[in-house]
């Protein structure tokens, strides 16, 4: 059981509220996870002790990883579980459950080493493969990270807002809880029982498996590759230290490049490693890292102190050798320096988070720092952190890697130890350099993804436009009423639009807009200037004439309503005559079809005194007939295209079929 993931819950209830405020500080590059056993959900299990049957899982849980992870470095934590009941833990916080659910729990910080956090996605798949009854939630500082991943494979209806509690690995498989089961967010316990009664219903598509066991693919053997093995010249208590603990690479690393001005003062003495710069012989070995943290400590140019021992630059292998286990050998320094002083006097991060909820919440008022009350409340608080039973956890983990290494240098040791054994050599960094590729690679494989992605959502608009086609066409041609058109087109005619849009007219509002019909003739006539029996003005009158709105009103009301409505039939007239003289120079009037069924074109083909009498005597037009002719016209010329006359059809709601007997 690992210290770190308990202190995320303070069994002392009188500390408990203080410290609530801490367990909301999401630490960043952190993956989560949880695994609930279906027992825990059974009403039976109540009346026996959980911690019972959660021990022996993680028992077995223990002994199907253990194979993947026995000579693995982890960046910066292990993959631990922990036991709990707890429902304010991590794991069931971020959750917003009320409910004690028994089960493990744990959390991984994998930095800058990605592939951690994916070998950790990969055991808990396997876990949840070897032992079915299991329901497992996995997410990082980003949310629900597999959904990310299988993004271009979701379904439409889940995104961020309501996958709460949705998504679960069980049975080797990731399971999302329908929405149409829950369409709010479900709780905790509703999700994994439906789990147990329901998990053909809420495994994911096929495509979402695909796309997360391609993001697994080739662990646990990738884990071995993510390693990287180096030869480095180390002092003698280092390259015991790395023989007991080969694991503590990885808090070397770490304190290395992550260290401060003040942690550089402690590599500036190098009093644990190097005896106050007495002097100690360097020693040639092998340390096992991360890919990462071979980059991280290669890419940070680093001056060594000044009695380090390192050797001439004349031999460059010997030399690279040495600076590079120098970084090694002042990343041990630091991290065991800053972890004894911040263990000693409380001054770690779970202090600073507790400093700072007491600030938060006014402990120390308006009060200036430095002054004699801020720091005699100050020392209360150290004083109640210190008693706490989170201090004694936090000082536990931080001094466990300085008692450890305590006790290893208290062992016997000498140079003669690590001379005359055979050192392998370094492995080909060449990854480092030539990256490029890769990332290439990764960048195209992603391209490739929205390329499919895209594509297949044109075929599923495609597919559904020939159904809708299908349909339409399966009628038949001759089956399609044509006087549909007509019909359609009157009620889209006899609609009324306004500013507002087109509005049917029982809903219309006669005063929303209105229209000054002796105005708009009026306006007519003065352009026109065709009416009958109108009297020229003359300039004079122009002039003394006024073009205002309030003058032109004042007219109106002195018009006589008999001559308005002589001169509206005037208008009307010579309007007629006006559009009938224009017609008669074109064509037009010959591609009309006729009430009787025939073409002015054919109807005119006879004697020259039906031609000449045509003004006078002709048949009526078929105003609907000629309508559907032109739509279809319109329509087979577009070659099944969108064009104007589909494109008004569909505006009100119709679709003609294809005419497949054109051709013939």
């Amino acid at each position: 059981m690992d210290a770190r993931a308990e202190t995320q819950q303070p069994s002392s209830s009188s500390s408990s509220s203080i410290f609530s405020q801490t367990n909301s500080r999401i630490p960043e590059d952190t993956v989560f996870y949880a695994i609930f056993p279906d027992i825990s959900l059974e009403q039976s299990s109540k009346t026996l002790n959980p911690n019972t049957s959660l021990q022996s899982l993680h028992l077995q849980i223990h002994e199907i990883i253990s194979p993947y992870i026995s000579d693995y470095i982890w960046q910066h934590e292990p993959f631990t579980l922990s036991l709990s009941s707890n429902p304010n833990c991590i794991c069931t916080s971020s959750s917003n459950s009320t409910i004690q659910i028994p089960h493990l729990h744990g959390k991984t910080r994998y930095g800058d080493n990605l592939e951690d956090e994916w070998f950790v996605v990969f055991l808990l798949f396997e876990i949840s493969r070897k032992i079915p009854e299991l329901s497992i939630r996995v997410w990082d500082t980003d949310g629900e990270f597999l959904l990310i991943e299988a993004a271009f494979s979701l379904p439409k209806w889940i995104n961020p807002e309501n996958s709460l509690n949705r998504v679960f690995i069980r049975g080797g498989e990731l399971h999302i809880v329908p929405k149409i089961r829950f369409p709010l967010n479900p709780k905790l316990i509703d999700s994994l029982r439906f789990l147990v009664s329901a998990s053909k219903e809420s495994r994911a598509s096929d495509s979402v498996q695909l796309a997360l066991k391609n993001r697994i693919m080739g662990f646990p053997e990738r884990a071995g590759l993510n390693m990287h093995r180096v030869r480095v010249r180390i002092p003698v208590s280092v390259a015991q230290v790395l023989k007991h603990e080969p694991c503590l690479i990885s808090l070397a690393v770490e304190g290395f490049y992550d260290r401060d001005i003040d942690s550089m003062k402690y590599a500036a003495r190098m009093e644990k490693f190097l005896s106050g710069g007495s002097g100690e012989e360097l020693v040639q070995v092998s340390v096992r890292m991360s890919r990462a943290m071979y980059a991280q400590l290669v890419q940070q140019m680093f001056q060594a102190p000044k009695f380090y021992p390192m050797p001439l630059r004349t031999d460059s292998s010997v030399y690279l050798e040495a600076e590079l286990g120098m970084k090694i050998a002042c990343g041990f320094e630091m991290m065991y320096q800053r972890r004894h002083c911040e263990g000693s006097d409380a001054k770690g991060s779970s202090w600073d988070a507790f400093r700072e909820s007491l600030e938060s919440s006014g402990y120390f008022k308006d009060l200036l720092p430095g002054s004699k009350e801020y720091c005699r409340r100050m020392e209360n608080a150290l004083e109640y952190y210190k008693n706490s039973s989170l201090f004694s956890r936090t000082s536990e983990m931080i001094n466990a890697p300085v008692r450890r290494v305590d006790e290893i240098l208290t062992l016997p040791h000498s140079a003669d130890d690590f001379k005359g054994v055979i050192v392998p050599p370094s492995d080909d960094d060449a990854w480092l350099y030539n990256g490029e590729d890769e990332l290439n690679s990764a960048l195209l494989e992603r391209q490739k993804e929205m390329e499919n992605y895209e594509l297949n959502q044109k075929k599923g608009q495609k597919s559904k436009e020939q159904e809708n086609t299908g349909q339409s066409s399966s009628t038949g041609v001759n089956d399609f009423d044509l006087g549909d058109i007509a019909k359609t087109m009157q009620a889209f005619v006899h609609k009324v639009s306004s500013f507002e849009g087109a509005e049917v007219p029982e809903n219309r509002d006669s005063e929303a807009v209105t229209l000054d019909a002796d105005s708009f003739f009026k306006d007519m006539e003065s352009v026109m200037k065709k009416i009958g029996g109108e009297e020229n003005f003359d300039d004079a009158d122009d002039d003394e004439g006024s073009d205002s709105d309030m003058d032109f009103d004042d007219s109106e009301d002195e018009s006589d309503p008999a001559e308005d409505k002589d001169r509206k039939d005037t208008f009307m007239e010579t309007y007629s005559d006006t559009l009938n003289e224009e017609l008669k120079a074109t064509t037009l009037e010959k591609s009309f079809i006729r009430a009787n069924g025939q073409s002015s074109k054919k109807a005119n083909e006879g004697t020259s005194n039906i031609k000449e009498n045509m003004d006078e005597d002709f048949t009526p037009v078929d105003v609907d007939v000629n309508l559907v002719q032109s739509l279809l016209d319109s329509f087979s010329s577009q070659q099944g295209l969108p064009g104007p006359a589909s494109n008004l059809l569909g505006l009100m709601g119709l679709q003609l079929p294809n005419d497949a007997n054109k051709d013939k």
